[in-house]
């Protein structure tokens, strides 16, 4: 669409910071204005708004305004019912990427270096020892540890129900996501974690073009996440 207005700026509102164009909230889809708790991620979406299309006329699309995407679908789909995304993300942890070793010796031996610290942080922390196998059966995990994992996402806020929205699928593992929600991992090395084998399989065969662009969407949309939740924490 075309950019219809000259200034972006961000607003304090009842309830938290809007973001008006030219004087006029910025409003979801069903007609709402957009409200966050959050001034730094108000004036993040402000300045997402500012540089779309790069001026009065131009061209823009929803693509250029990420931030406004995941705050709007955390406002008017999560915070009013969350559970079809917990059920969904809550899933992935029956075949988390974590828990499946390779039969090669020396890829199996760098997995269990650099996941198996992340699985005890489960195990210790959100209660959820989740069993380990080798190649791609599906090993069955116990009941109590996936219930503890769907506890832990049942807690998230809305806004960190949107940024796992983006990091669970990126990664494949609900365990990595949960440990960047909660400080245990920095967004960059989890996902450098989630695609060990690849990097492992390059270094013998060389790179793939189709992987290579996968894997940078991948950190792309991990990245994003990682800003939304570091912005509205910032209060």
């Amino acid at each position: 669409m075309k950019r219809f207005w000259d200034t972006a700026a961000h607003a304090a509102q009842p309830g938290g910071y809007g973001v008006q164009l030219d004087g006029r909230p910025v409003r979801l889809p069903s007609g709402t204005p957009l409200l966050v708790a959050s001034e730094a991620l108000a004036r993040a979406i402000a300045a997402e708004w500012h540089a779309a299309g790069g001026a009065k006329g131009g061209e823009m699309s929803m693509e250029d305004v990420p931030l406004t995407r995941l705050a709007g679908t955390a406002q008017e789909r999560l915070a009013a019912n969350p559970a079809a995304q917990v059920e969904g993300l809550a899933k992935f942890a029956e075949t988390d990427l974590l828990c499946y070793r390779a039969e090669d010796d020396k890829l199996a031996a760098l997995q269990a270096a650099q996941w198996q610290p992340l699985l005890d942080w489960a195990a210790l922390h959100l209660d959820a020892p989740l069993r380990v196998t080798t190649g791609l059966m599906p090993v069955t995990q116990p009941p109590a540890a996936l219930a503890a994992l769907h506890r832990a996402v049942a807690a998230c806020s809305p806004v960190e129900l949107a940024a796992l929205g983006l990091l669970v699928p990126a990664m494949g593992s609900l365990v990595l996501a949960l440990a960047v929600l909660r400080g245990r991992l920095q967004a960059a090395p989890a996902h450098a974690l989630s695609v060990l084998d690849e990097t492992f399989q390059e270094a013998f065969w060389g790179s793939d073009p189709a992987s290579e662009n996968k894997r940078a969407r991948g950190a792309a949309d991990v990245a994003l996440a990682d800003r939304l939740l570091h912005l509205a924490r910032q209060g």
